[in-house]
């Protein structure tokens, strides 16, 4: 069964892989960054057009996502991680997923003002077209040859899409912010979540959380790239690595966005920064 990391892309979801791949792939908590490979990130083209899923048609994409995760389900293996930034939608009728195959939600949130900042420097794009993508409905990989598309929506409307799961006792929310500020803490609330919802009887291992949280500092994660390179890192025009691990920070748009920008994101984004008490 599937317990998805769902997050809008830049809201810390390579951080919580980082610590889960970890403490669930790990003897000891040493991390790497070749234990990423353990979550894997959904829709996957390979997987899909494995099982014969032509992966620029959104219609046969839609109606094959259960087929998909019935398909990963069948080891039968109690619980899986999967990585998405696709907000939970029905396409054509189809959903992304369902009670089924779906064990339960983190659901990772990030002050959209701060994605923004982090999203422009990933893309190597302006602030003032990651606004415009955030602020509206959006499909990833919509244009790519080598990528199968992702629909995203914008920012809000991601967000509210997974709350459906918090009615069904799946679901646990973690804000970037708060991961930050206190990451023991925040870890084993969720691994007590993952128990709690897995049924399953594995210890909640203070020494080996309190060893991958040194490996896994930011500072240690940004010379881990410097010295291996990082897959998931994007290539810029001149086809040079632009860097994934960069800042980490929360309030980092406060230096970096002007007003227009600001207000811009607070008006697209206002009912759910209320709720998440960013405003």
């Amino acid at each position: 069964m599937i317990i998805w990391l769902a997050s809008y892309p830049k809201s810390g979801n390579t951080l919580m892989r980082s610590f889960l791949s970890s403490y669930f792939f790990s003897k000891d908590g040493t991390f790497s960054f070749e234990l990423l490979k353990n979550i894997k990130q959904y829709p996957n083209g390979d997987l899909f057009t494995r099982l014969g899923v032509n992966i620029k048609d959104p219609h046969e994409i839609a109606k094959s996502h259960i087929r998909v995760q019935e398909f990963l389900n069948k080891d039968k293996k109690s619980f899986k991680f999967l990585k998405t930034h696709s907000s939970f939608v029905k396409m054509d009728g189809f959903s992304f997923t369902d009670l089924a195959n779906t064990l339960g939600v983190i659901h990772i949130v990030r002050d959209p003002r701060d994605v923004v900042v982090s999203l422009a420097h990933h893309n190597n794009q302006s602030i003032e077209k990651t606004t415009e993508i955030i602020n509206r409905d959006f499909v990833m990989g919509a244009h790519a040859k080598d990528r199968m598309p992702i629909y995203m929506g914008s920012w809000s409307h991601n967000y509210n899409s997974w709350k459906v799961f918090n009615n069904k006792g799946k679901y646990l929310l973690i804000k970037f912010e708060d991961l930050i500020q206190d990451k023991e803490e925040n870890f084993k609330k969720i691994l007590i979540f993952i128990k709690n919802l897995t049924k399953s009887n594995f210890e909640i291992d203070d020494k080996k959380i309190k060893k991958i949280l040194q490996e896994i500092e930011f500072e240690k994660l940004k010379k881990l790239e410097e010295k291996e390179g990082f897959d998931e890192a994007k290539t810029d025009e001149k086809g040079d690595k632009i860097r994934f691990f960069r800042e980490g920070k929360s309030n980092n748009w406060k230096s970096k966005l002007d007003m227009n920008i600001q207000d811009s994101i607070e008006s697209a984004c206002y009912n759910e920064m209320k709720e998440l008490c960013y405003l």
